[in-house]
């Protein structure tokens, strides 16, 4: 089977190097090429074309926003991958508004970092599930709505999908960062109803997880009460 093609970016020679020695060592993954500057990134971005793109830049650094920018208008099939520390929580609204389909801290584990490259290259969102609730909450406070081409990239189905009242309600709870819990006892319904609700709405939007069904909300302005 074809191997996932990935491009690894980073300032820190030793932290690009020992992440390129890491995935080489992976049956299905192909190192296509590294790079330390914009300009280097992007001319290897739009040469080899590759699948996922590995990227240690903060979203919002000046090197981060040259990238991103460059990758938006290079229209390369690239999925990027951004890579932070612990306390850039900041950074992930923005990292998802230019485009990013995965945030993955510096600090995780290697099985974690090879299944978010798999989840990635799959066409999936991949978000730490730690810090889930904590993003969306940051996207529905800061984020009115998401660009048109987010909700493109995330192969998001239009909005006249025929939600009924209460799924509306929930996928606007969603978007808030309840958990199922949390909006079984504000609804006075059972935890089991919601997540049969929950169960619907995915199939009904065609999203597959929390954080898809959140940034549909955010994307269609549907986390707004009033909206």
């Amino acid at each position: 089977m074809p191997r996932i093609r990935v491009l690894v970016v980073d300032d820190q020679p030793l932290f690009r190097d020992g992440i390129a020695q890491l995935l080489s060592a992976q049956a299905d993954i192909e190192v296509v090429g590294s790079a330390d500057t914009v300009a280097d990134a992007i001319e290897q971005l739009r040469g080899t074309r590759p699948d996922v793109a590995l990227v240690g830049w903060l979203a919002s650094s000046p090197k981060g926003q040259k990238f991103f920018s460059a990758h938006q208008e290079a229209k390369v099939p690239t999925r990027v991958i951004m890579l932070v520390n612990d306390d850039a929580k900041e950074d992930f609204v923005e990292a998802v508004r230019l485009g990013c389909c995965g945030i993955v801290p510096k600090q995780t584990s290697t099985e974690m970092l090879l299944k978010s490259i798999r989840k990635v290259h799959a066409g999936e969102f991949w978000l730490d599930r730690i810090t889930t609730a904590d993003v969306i909450r940051r996207l529905a406070k800061k984020t009115p709505a998401l660009p048109a081409t987010a909700g493109a990239r995330l192969g998001m189905r239009d909005q006249g999908a025929a939600l009924s009242t209460r799924e509306r309600e929930i996928v606007g709870l969603v978007a808030q960062g309840f958990k199922n819990k949390e909006m079984a006892e504000r609804m006075f319904i059972s935890e089991q109803t919601v997540k049969n609700h929950l169960h619907n709405i995915f199939d009904k939007l065609g999203v597959s997880d929390r954080l898809e069904l959140a940034l549909y909300a955010i994307h269609y302005n549907l986390h707004d009460k009033n909206a």
